[in-house]
């Protein structure tokens, strides 16, 4: 019947068909499925109503020692909703049937509050019970389909993780509020001077390493890689909403890690840690791998932003990496083409286009430089320049390898594409650093030490390492780079054939 295809289209299979049949959708949608979406966008109008009256009227928001409502709160309530609202609309169509819908549903509102009122929290008690209450909540989302015993396991997986990282970080934070004898957020910065620096140090490694455990940062990852066993609206909402609340964490916290010397530091592991996932995700054959590798990448150059002393940039990355990450997740679609392996595509580039790379790149740094007032050649800011730099010069390089483009029109591509790129992120970042202009130190770039140009200089041959593909000379770092993005054993398909 005709020469038979190379490439071969396969449905996945939605959390309401199960064991090889389809469930009848002729019920309704539950009735608080509805609610909750309801209820979502209701709240998310309202928030960024109030973020909007708080910066024009600029309200004083405290509600004595427990809670305090600021331009901060208030954007990452808008960012949180939104999220959840899209999510929420999404999944009360994609699982429909499914047998847990209302149980999912109940779950991502309890992550919603959770993070909410973190953010929110003056004293200590309501913040680590909102750090808690979204472990809990992200644990039971990844293990919902309780009736598939790798999602059982993955959640279970993960709790430990979770459960691991808000110990250390209810000790650091009960170390530092011991020694002041203050409870409270504010109370902790205004005296963190007053605390011995050996206890501002352990404290701050203790709140650093409960970042990096919510973020999958490497050693910490396989929870993440673990946890593709949730349904797609709640993958989504981890890899847009849950692993950037260490970016939260670290700015709230951002004077007793500056205080404690901790930023080179976090600096060293967060672009560690970006390049590492960055050569793991160019080996994996599953989607949901590869945008796991992708997110924990991500949160690497957030660390990364944070160790520079930009927390503000740190948090308007997290928002960005949100919406993207989203976006991805709920547009895979049921549909995935699946082709038989070919050799991947080796990079050359002539000595006009590196040019081309080199100028755009260049250009858009400088741009950024312009409409951000944030650079110099003798602190950390140079490091945020040249990652702008870096993306708008592989950008660049996207577009003039076409071969099916003239050449003024990669010229006038190029041009487009970093201008409006680059004008966007910048208007952003500043709309961000005005919302947390009521935050201590949120842009404190740090002096150049021997330390972070050493690292700079073997992160860019990192990066240009993988860009060229020399991972695939090498099968000791080929096989060594794929047992480090395996996920946990027992959370993987061959279980499923066990008994329940």
């Amino acid at each position: 019947m005709g020469q038979s295809k190379a490439i071969m289209s396969i449905r996945t299979i939605s959390p309401a068909q199960q064991n090889g049949r389809l469930v009848d959708h002729k019920d309704e949608r539950p009735l608080l499925s509805r609610m909750a979406s309801y209820m979502l966008w209701s709240f998310f109008i309202l928030s960024l109503g109030l973020l909007i009256y708080y910066k024009m009227i600029l309200p004083n928001w405290n509600f004595g020692d427990l809670f305090r409502i600021n331009g901060f709160t208030l954007l990452i309530w808008s960012t949180v909703l939104f999220f959840n609202a899209v999510l929420s609309s999404y999944a009360k169509n994609y699982l429909t049937g499914f047998k847990y819908q209302q149980r999912f549903t109940l779950l991502s509102l309890g992550f919603a509050v959770s993070v909410m009122l973190m953010v929110a929290s003056e004293h200590i008690i309501p913040l680590l019970s909102g750090w808690f209450g979204m472990s809990f909540f992200m644990a039971g989302l990844i293990g919902v389909h309780a009736d598939w015993k790798e999602a059982r396991e993955a959640g279970k997986y993960s709790l430990r993780f979770f459960l691991s990282g808000g110990i250390l970080l209810s000790i650091g934070i009960l170390l530092l509020a011991y020694q002041v004898d203050d409870y409270t957020l504010r109370g902790i910065i205004d005296k963190v001077d007053t605390v011995p620096y050996y206890l501002t140090l352990v404290a701050a490694l203790f709140i650093i390493t409960a970042a990096l455990v919510q973020s999958a940062i490497y050693p910490f990852h396989r929870w993440l890689l673990s946890a593709m066993t949730a349904p797609t609206p709640a993958s989504a909402l981890m890899h847009a909403g849950f692993v950037n609340a260490s970016g939260i964490l670290l700015t709230l916290f951002s004077v007793v890690l500056i205080t404690a010397d901790t930023l080179t530091l976090i600096f060293i592991i967060g672009g560690l840690t970006a390049i590492l996932a960055q050569f793991t995700k160019l080996l994996q054959v599953n989607v949901k791998q590869k945008l796991a590798c992708s997110t924990i990448a991500q949160m690497g150059f957030m660390i990364m932003q944070c160790g520079l002393g930009f927390f503000n940039a740190a948090i308007a990355h997290l928002i960005l990496h949100g919406f993207y990450k989203a976006y991805l997740f709920l547009s895979a679609g049921e549909e995935i083409a699946r082709s038989k392996p070919q050799d991947p595509p080796k990079i050359k580039i002539k000595p006009l286009q590196a040019l081309a790379v080199l100028l755009f790149g260049g250009a858009g740094a400088i741009l950024f430089v312009y409409l951000t007032g944030k650079t110099s050649f003798t602190d950390s800011s140079i490091f945020l320049t040249l990652i702008v730099a870096i993306t708008v010069g592989q950008a660049t390089y996207n577009i003039v390898k076409q071969s099916i483009l003239t050449y003024f029109e990669k010229l006038a591509a190029s041009l487009l594409l970093f201008t409006i790129g680059i004008s966007v992120y910048a208007i952003i970042y500043n709309a961000v650093s005005t919302m947390m202009v009521e935050l201590p130190m949120i842009g404190t770039p740090q002096e150049l030490s021997i330390l972070q140009i050493t690292f700079g200089v073997i992160f860019l041959l990192g990066f240009f390492l993988m860009k060229l593909g020399a991972y695939r000379n090498s099968p000791w770092l080929y096989v060594k780079l794929m047992n480090l993005s395996q996920p946990y054993k027992k959370t993987t398909f061959p279980v499923k054939s066990k008994a329940k």
